[in-house]
This record gives C-alpha cells, sequence and structure tokens, in this order.
C-alpha cells in the first residue's frame, strides 16, 4: 500500500487513498468522525496496510463530509459513506434512537436488509457512564440517567460494541499541563483523589483488537484504562511548581506517604486485556522526568 505523510491532525497531507473515495468498493474501517483519536488510528490502520474512509463535517483532508444529523429522516446523507468491514463511531449520540436510527440509514443507504448487517459496529465512549465510588469494572452499574449510556445501550442490543475509555492523553494532550486547570488551589487539590487515562496509541490497538476478535466483542461494553490509578496528589508534586503545588502536598500529606491507597472511584480495566490478548502499551511512566 502506498505510503502518505499524515500532519498534526492525522490526515494526509494531499488525500486519503485513491481506493477510499470509491464507495461503492468496501473498506476495511470506515473512521465516523476522524477527530483527536484519528492521528493514532491511522499509522495503525496503515501500519496493518488495512483500507479505510473516514468522514469529518467539512470534509478537510480528503475525508468525506458527513454531519450526522440524529432527526434524519432518510439516508441521503449516508449515500456518500461507503460500506465497511468495521465502522468506528467516534461522537457522542445523546438524543433517543439516535443510535438505532444511525444504523437504519446506514443499512438503508446500502440496501441492507435487517439482520443481513455484516458490519462490526464500535462506539467510543467515556468511563463517566458507571456510577458510585471505590472498585469498578466494567460489570458495575452504569448510570442510566445518562443520555450517553441510554444510546450506548441500544447499540449494544444492536450487536455493537461500546468501548468506554478513560482520560484520553497523548499528541496535544499532555497531562502535565491539566494540573493547572484541575487542581488550581490547595484545596480543590485536597479533593482529588485517582486519574485514570488510556494513551492514543492504546484507544486505536483498542479498536483494531475488538475488530479483530468480534465473537468476543461484539454486544458487549469495555472499560478501556492503562490499568493503572495515578494519585493527583504524587503527580501534583512531580509537575508542579515549588511555591504551589509541591507546597500544597507537604501541607495535605501530614503522617500519610505517596502513593496514597486508592480512594474514590478506581477503575479496574484488565477483563479488556485478558479477553484480547494485548497489555496498554503507553503510561506516564514513560513520560520524561520533569525539569
Amino acid at each position: 500500500m502506498q505510503s502518505h505523510s499524515l500532519n498534526s491532525k492525522g490526515f494526509h497531507e494531499d488525500s486519503f487513498l485513491s481506493i477510499h473515495l470509491h464507495l461503492e468498493m468496501t473498506v476495511d474501517v470506515l473512521i465516523l468522525g476522524a477527530g483527536w483519536s484519528s492521528q493514532f488510528l491511522l499509522p495503525l490502520l496503515e501500519k496493518r496496510q488495512l483500507t479505510y474512509a473516514a468522514t469529518t463535517r467539512d470534509g478537510r483532508s480528503g475525508t468525506i463530509p458527513f454531519t450526522y444529523d440524529p432527526e434524519a429522516e432518510n439516508h441521503t446523507a449516508y449515500r456518500a459513506l461507503p460500506k465497511a468491514t468495521t465502522v468506528l463511531i467516534t461522537f457522542p449520540i445523546k438524543t433517543p434512537g439516535g443510535s438505532k436510527r444511525l444504523l437504519e440509514l446506514y443499512r438503508s443507504a446500502h440496501g441492507i436488509e435487517a439482520g443481513q448487517d455484516a458490519s462490526k459496529w464500535i462506539q467510543l465512549g467515556s468511563t463517566g457512564v458507571w456510577e458510585g465510588e471505590g472498585v469498578c469494572d466494567r460489570h458495575s452499574t452504569i448510570d442510566l440517567t445518562n443520555a450517553r449510556a441510554l444510546e450506548e445501550e441500544a447499540l449494544l442490543k444492536e450487536g455493537g460494541c461500546v468501548l468506554n475509555l478513560a482520560g484520553l492523553w497523548g499528541g496535544a494532550r499532555c497531562p502535565p499541563n491539566w494540573l493547572s486547570r484541575v487542581a488550581p488551589t490547595k484545596e480543590k487539590l485536597a479533593d482529588k483523589d485517582m486519574l485514570h487515562l488510556i494513551h492514543g496509541d492504546d484507544v486505536a490497538a483498542a479498536v483494531l483488537a475488538v475488530s479483530e476478535k468480534w465473537d468476543a466483542a461484539k454486544g458487549q461494553r469495555w472499560m478501556v484504562t492503562d490499568m493503572r490509578s495515578y494519585d493527583w496528589w504524587e503527580l501534583a508534586l512531580a509537575w508542579g511548581d515549588e511555591d504551589t503545588h509541591k507546597k500544597w502536598v507537604l501541607e495535605l500529606l501530614g503522617d500519610l506517604t505517596l502513593p496514597r491507597a486508592a480512594s474514590g472511584r478506581v477503575l479496574r480495566s484488565t477483563d479488556f486485556w485478558k479477553t484480547f490478548g494485548k497489555t496498554p502499551s503507553r503510561s506516564l511512566l514513560d513520560m520524561p522526568k520533569q525539569n
């Protein structure tokens, strides 16, 4: 497969491979909403020599212009989308009935009869759908007052798969830059417990992992983190300024030591990695030491 350079947003500088523009063909992966995750997913797809197409609202960088409309009544906009073995939905769907409508219009545009859709539908979500504190895994209680969670449930009933991702980092998303925003005062820092993350490289790997092992993935909701619980106080001590965050941590610790015992909500995602035979490739431990 021909090699194309990617820009900082993960798109080709010139255009997508010509095969992506032949919409009568079936591509390996269709990305609905080529945003942040694409800068990690597209290089992996090319490395694996998988064909793909992607959408953006404005059709920039050779993508297909497509705007998801949860109120759409006909499949006209969906005719621009190619058939795909795997369809990845990266944007949240919150409108009641929106997930089922998206699938129905896509199928209608391609003349796919009910029950005959062979595409693997994957929705990216957030770990924010789980309720309560303490240790939480993919089988823990979902907040069914959350509109996004409800639409994810609808996709699961259609045989799709949901990947609920922890905090996203990589590229321009640099965790040390978050400290001043999430803990601008000593009082805010005092309230901080655990931080859970997943790097974009591992998001991309997770998408392909479930696509390649679909019998285990379909109809299932998966929690995806790097399997670590980071203590915000320990991070503040590593990343903070001497006169603010480092000083606050010293004052807050008292007789405690770092890292503190896990508290608040603690996410356990080992089920995902065991099922798909993978381990996370990136963590905050990979970051260079702060000078």
